[in-house]
């Protein structure tokens, strides 16, 4: 099953419960690859270089 099959399923299940529908499947993904991109420029440009995952910035 792809990302389109289980879209369909979960619009039927929505429309069953009276619910609304989700997003299609890849409407926001440019969206967060923009934003992704924008954070990663402003770490770069503030000279931020931790990781991001509690370690640390880079060996010395």
């Amino acid at each position: 099953m792809n990302a389109l099959h289980q879209h369909m399923i979960d619009v039927y299940r929505a429309a069953r419960h009276g619910e609304e529908p989700p997003p299609p499947p890849g409407r926001d993904d440019l969206a967060a690859l923009r934003a992704a991109r924008d954070h990663h420029l402003r770490r770069s440009r503030a000279g931020d270089r931790s990781t991001g995952c509690g370690q640390g910035g880079s060996p010395a």
